[in-house]
């Protein structure tokens, strides 16, 4: 069977070590000082793994580009038995790399993380001197769909020397990928489970069993499945996810209720229902008005109009300007989020657009684009970013899930998140 890798990918070593007793209890066979790691704590990380688990395979994710012999010598010196190097660095860097873990009994391993031509820069780094090839779509790039347990079958035809996978690995794929891979690298599935023990001992039986195991949580997931993950995520999730963009400000979520959609963006004016009207003759199941009414005092929204949009299944209704009825509206469970509440509305004019692209809550908006709802407010998220972010989300939520586990442990939260280490002085 396959050896099971965990990578630690923290910036902090208290963390790490925690989550690396529990996963060799689990059984887990080689521990990764992952390159965060090794960036924030330098090689005091691979070090103190070494120390505290001599009998475990130790792997020095250095991610190499240059000096080879230098940083693989670093390695090797803390107690490494494997150093990972960039399969994009120069053949040159390669060879010295090779040559410097040889000299210490260890062995290099070459990531293809954001190599071109993958496959057939996997030969040349067999004749270079590589131990291992690691078959890797990075965490940014599965954000985007990109998967490694395809390039790892690949490799398999290409290269004699054993090979790792790993990049988005977790009980559904696990067993796929250990037919390919002598090693099997997994980071999230273990490290933000609540219980890494338990998280590597699921692992192992789906290794074991060659079977799946069905997971909603530390995998990766595309175009059709946007509006099941943004559901599932909070909008501070999102907000995190995308660097604080895209929150609306001063439009409300009338009543909290959580809705997800693309967009269909209308432009009227204060009191003009007209547009907001007809675009539900436009709007399919599923679609969030977004009605740019520039911040009006009337209503151009009210219960008529939401019993229409509930029949029609529309997801949620905002406007940036005035709803009104919202006693009845309430009823009906329809969300609808506004900046005003008003008694009164206009007239329909039919002055505006259906379509534009529009300001609301000064945030812009085009039709197509992500709407999510929820209790805390309503995020935009760009549809050329959607699959990313939404998968970005959930790693948010993922990771925040770990820090619960730990404050429930007795931990504050000032401890888990190290606060007092990151401060600035001075």
């Amino acid at each position: 069977m396959a050896y099971l890798q965990v990578a630690l990918d923290f910036v902090d070593l208290g963390r790490a070590l925690k989550v690396a007793e529990e996963a060799v209890s689990g059984g887990a066979d080689w521990l990764e000082a992952g390159t965060p790691l090794i960036k924030s704590e330098g090689m005091n990380a691979v070090r103190e793994l070494k120390r505290r688990f001599p009998n475990k395979t130790i792997v020095a994710d250095m991610k190499t580009m240059d000096t080879g012999a230098l940083e693989a010598e670093m390695a090797c010196k803390s107690g490494a038995d494997v150093v990972c190097i960039l399969g994009v660095a120069d053949d040159k860097t390669i060879r010295e790399a090779a040559a410097a873990c040889r000299r210490y009994g260890a062995k290099l391993m070459a990531d293809l993380i954001g190599c071109p031509k993958p496959i057939e820069r996997a030969g040349e780094l067999e004749r270079l001197g590589a131990d291992l090839i690691c078959a890797h779509a990075g965490i940014d790039q599965q954000m985007t769909g990109m998967t490694s347990v395809k390039m790892a079958a690949e490799l398999g035809r290409k290269v004699k020397v054993a090979i790792a996978v790993g990049g988005g690995i977790n009980s559904e794929n696990i067993a796929e990928a250990a037919k390919y891979g002598e090693v099997v690298i997994v980071g999230g599935a273990i490290t933000k489970a609540a219980k890494a023990d338990a998280a590597v001992r699921e692992l192992k039986r789906a290794m074991r069993s060659g079977k799946s195991v069905k997971s909603e949580l530390y995998k990766k997931y595309g175009e059709k499945d946007l509006a099941k993950v943004f559901l599932k995520v909070s909008t501070p999730n999102i907000s995190d996810a995308m660097q604080h963009r895209g929150e609306m400000r001063g439009v409300r979520n009338l009543f909290g209720l959580r809705f997800a959609g693309k967009a269909l963006t209308v432009r009227t004016y204060d009191g003009d229902w007209a547009k907001p009207v007809e675009a539900l003759e436009k709007a399919g199941p599923g679609t969030v008005l977004v009605i740019d009414a520039q911040g009006g005092q009337r209503a151009v929204w009210g219960e008529l109009a939401s019993n229409s949009a509930f029949v029609k299944k529309i997801a949620g209704v905002v406007v940036d300007g005035a709803v009104r009825d919202v006693d009845e509206i309430r009823k009906l469970k329809l969300p609808v989020c506004s900046r005003n509440v008003s008694s009164a509305s206009g007239d329909p004019k039919g002055w505006g657009e259906i379509g534009p692209e529009i300001a609301c809550g000064g945030v812009k908006v085009r039709s197509g684009d992500w709407v999510v709802g929820d209790e805390n407010g309503i995020v935009v998220v760009p549809s050329e970013e959607a699959v990313e972010m939404a998968n970005r989300s959930l790693d948010v939520l993922e990771r925040e899930n770990r820090l619960r586990e730990e404050i429930r442990r007795g931990k504050t939260l000032s401890e888990v998140a190290y606060l007092k280490k990151w401060e600035k002085v001075g």
